[in-house]
């Protein structure tokens, strides 16, 4: 889930949310979404996305615990957050509170949707990415997420990720 809103650059049209508002909101709203979580026994994800929220793996990783429920915690994507941090501290600093994670790749000399490339393609450290996970003890599924970056043959993008994963798995 997205876990609050101030401004995003993908979207037109919607007035922006102050931060501490947003905040606020997330706070109270994953809170009772964690009773139902616990409930139908299912985690809930926040995973960080271009929304100009929760900059810092301080903020998102106090927001999990101020929740304080074992079915809340972050589903967290390495390219998305090359924009305001490195993955890999991230990763530490979350630690036993990620989820789930996404891997897709990021090049930081381009803009927009333009700039998520074939993994291995970007900017992500996926060396510094795969010691982080071994060293917090991540041991779960990880996923890769990507754009079809070949317009006659959006398949490549799968077949190319699948190889890539496969490296990044040996690192």
């Amino acid at each position: 889930m997205i876990p609050g809103y101030c401004g995003s650059d993908f979207v037109q049209g919607k007035p922006l949310v102050s931060y501490d508002d947003a905040y606020k909101r997330a706070g109270e709203s994953f809170s009772i979404c964690a009773e139902h979580a616990q409930m139908v026994k299912v985690s809930i994800g926040l995973e960080n996305v271009w929304n100009k929220f929760l900059l810092s793996p301080l903020e998102m990783r106090d927001l999990i615990d101020e929740v304080g429920s074992d079915y809340v915690g972050a589903y967290f994507d390495v390219g998305n957050i090359m924009y305001v941090g490195y993955p890999q501290h991230w990763i530490e600093i979350l630690g036993k509170r990620i989820r789930k994670i996404h891997f897709c790749d990021y090049r930081m000399s381009q803009a927009g949707l333009g700039a998520f490339v074939d993994l291995m393609a970007g900017d992500v450290p996926f060396k510094d990415v795969m010691n982080s996970l071994r060293k917090i003890g991540y041991d779960d599924y990880i996923t890769f997420e990507m754009l079809p970056n070949y317009e006659k043959y959006p398949y490549q993008s799968l077949i190319s990720g699948i190889h890539s994963l496969e490296t990044l798995m040996a690192l």
